[in-house]
């Protein structure tokens, strides 16, 4: 179960894995099973884990004081499901984080994480390169958000995660482009160019 994971690991760092660091990790990140809508975060409690997915779909969302739901991260396979914020400061999260399909992941504490990367150096690079490449896609999607029309975001959304469109409803695609359920609805209808 842990292959997906060391083999992310070495892809995103230049360093290679020992026998022994390899063991080090599949010692400390446990497997977990989640069915469909069972939360691995609830607004309100700290982000005790960060989880690489190894099978399956979650959404990361806050509720506004109006009720409704806004989408501000998907995860699938490949993918590390967590509030940062939470998880780093050990903070009480605003966000839940829900299972979309029923998931299997790999858990680690902060404290657990934290002891790796000071015996680890590819899971150190790994970070940085996760950490960079998180920062220029936020940086993209504000500003998609700012300056691109609703049918913009939706073909770069489709462009650049086809998969997804699969994978998660409708609904929680718009939110997560940010635009009404309507507009996304009439936006698909619309014939190809």
């Amino acid at each position: 179960m842990h292959r997906p994971l060391l083999d992310y690991i070495c892809q995103y760092s230049k360093s290679f894995l020992t026998i022994e660091e390899e063991e080090m990790i599949t010692k400390a990140f446990r497997p977990k099973k989640m069915r469909k809508r069972q939360y691995l975060l609830q607004e309100g409690n700290v982000s005790k884990y960060t989880g690489f997915i190894i099978k399956g779909a979650m959404r990361q969302y806050y509720i506004d004081e109006k009720g409704l739901e806004h989408v501000v991260y998907l995860f699938i396979e490949n993918y590390w499901a967590t509030d940062r914020e939470s998880f780093y400061n050990l903070t009480p999260s605003i966000y839940n984080i829900e299972a979309s399909e029923n998931t299997e992941l790999l858990i680690i504490t902060r404290a657990e994480l934290v002891e790796l990367m000071k015996k680890i150096p590819a899971l150190v690079e790994m970070i940085r390169v996760m950490d960079d490449r998180n920062a220029i896609a936020m940086q993209k999607r504000i500003s998609a958000n700012i300056s691109n029309t609703a049918e913009e975001r939706y073909e770069e959304f489709i462009k650049n995660y086809p998969h997804f469109a699969q994978r998660f409803p409708q609904h929680q695609i718009a939110s997560f482009l940010g635009i009404a359920k309507e507009t996304l609805s009439r936006i698909k209808r619309k014939p190809s160019r």
